[in-house]
Protein backbone atom coordinates (compact mmCIF):
# COMPACT_ATOMS: atom_id res chain seq x y z
CA UNK A 1 0.00 0.00 0.00
CA UNK A 2 1.68 3.15 -1.07
CA UNK A 3 0.12 5.09 2.04
CA UNK A 4 1.82 2.99 4.47
CA UNK A 5 5.22 3.12 2.36
CA UNK A 6 4.70 7.28 2.36
CA UNK A 7 4.41 7.49 6.51
CA UNK A 8 6.71 4.74 7.00
CA UNK A 9 9.27 6.87 5.49
CA UNK A 10 8.14 10.09 6.99
CA UNK A 11 8.40 8.36 10.76
CA UNK A 12 11.61 7.41 9.99
CA UNK A 13 12.83 10.41 9.07
CA UNK A 14 11.38 12.22 11.98
CA UNK A 15 12.62 9.71 14.74
CA UNK A 16 16.23 9.34 12.99
CA UNK A 17 16.76 12.83 14.37
CA UNK A 18 15.37 12.40 17.81
CA UNK A 19 13.01 10.62 19.93
CA UNK A 20 9.72 12.97 19.90
CA UNK A 21 6.27 12.55 21.18
CA UNK A 22 3.11 11.52 19.32
CA UNK A 23 1.06 14.78 20.28
CA UNK A 24 -1.46 14.18 17.38
CA UNK A 25 -2.51 10.87 15.06
CA UNK A 26 -5.36 10.62 13.16
CA UNK A 27 -5.97 8.11 10.13
CA UNK A 28 -8.81 6.57 8.33
CA UNK A 29 -7.76 4.01 5.88
CA UNK A 30 -10.95 2.35 3.15
CA UNK A 31 -10.38 0.17 0.51
CA UNK A 32 -10.77 3.06 -2.14
CA UNK A 33 -9.11 6.35 0.05
CA UNK A 34 -7.23 6.82 3.42
CA UNK A 35 -6.14 9.87 5.06
CA UNK A 36 -3.81 10.41 8.26
CA UNK A 37 -2.64 13.31 10.14
CA UNK A 38 0.10 13.04 12.77
CA UNK A 39 1.76 15.91 14.88
CA UNK A 40 4.96 15.48 16.54
CA UNK A 41 6.57 17.25 19.82
CA UNK A 42 9.93 17.56 17.72
CA UNK A 43 7.88 20.05 15.45
CA UNK A 44 7.26 17.45 12.61
CA UNK A 45 3.81 17.74 11.53
CA UNK A 46 1.85 15.55 8.40
CA UNK A 47 -1.21 14.89 6.66
CA UNK A 48 -1.73 12.84 3.55
CA UNK A 49 -4.60 11.66 1.88
CA UNK A 50 -4.99 9.88 -0.93
CA UNK A 51 -7.82 8.13 -3.41
CA UNK A 52 -7.40 4.95 -5.79
CA UNK A 53 -8.10 5.43 -9.21
CA UNK A 54 -8.92 3.28 -11.90
CA UNK A 55 -6.01 0.33 -12.69
CA UNK A 56 -4.72 0.27 -9.33
CA UNK A 57 -3.14 3.87 -9.74
CA UNK A 58 -3.53 6.12 -6.14
CA UNK A 59 -3.12 9.70 -6.28
CA UNK A 60 -2.05 11.33 -3.12
CA UNK A 61 -1.84 14.49 -1.67
CA UNK A 62 0.02 15.88 1.33
CA UNK A 63 2.35 17.94 3.11
CA UNK A 64 4.67 17.91 6.11
CA UNK A 65 7.02 20.22 7.54
CA UNK A 66 9.67 20.60 9.92
CA UNK A 67 12.24 22.51 11.50
CA UNK A 68 15.76 22.81 9.70
CA UNK A 69 19.29 23.00 11.71
CA UNK A 70 19.35 26.28 10.61
CA UNK A 71 15.75 27.13 12.80
CA UNK A 72 13.67 27.95 9.79
CA UNK A 73 10.65 26.26 9.25
CA UNK A 74 10.24 24.11 5.94
CA UNK A 75 6.93 22.86 4.13
CA UNK A 76 6.60 20.38 1.54
CA UNK A 77 3.44 20.11 -0.64
CA UNK A 78 2.86 17.36 -2.61
CA UNK A 79 0.76 15.30 -5.17
CA UNK A 80 2.13 11.28 -6.66
CA UNK A 81 0.25 9.86 -9.02
CA UNK A 82 1.15 7.52 -11.85
CA UNK A 83 3.34 10.15 -13.36
CA UNK A 84 5.51 10.28 -10.00
CA UNK A 85 6.17 12.51 -7.11
CA UNK A 86 5.73 15.89 -7.77
CA UNK A 87 6.70 18.58 -4.38
CA UNK A 88 6.79 22.02 -3.58
CA UNK A 89 9.15 22.99 -1.02
CA UNK A 90 8.96 26.04 1.01
CA UNK A 91 11.30 27.77 3.60
CA UNK A 92 10.46 30.43 6.20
Amino acid sequence: NPSQIVLACLMAVAFANEEADVLKSDSEVNVLDFNYAYELSNHIKAVQAGVLKEHDNWVVHGEYEYVAPNGKVVKVSYTADETGYHPKVYEA
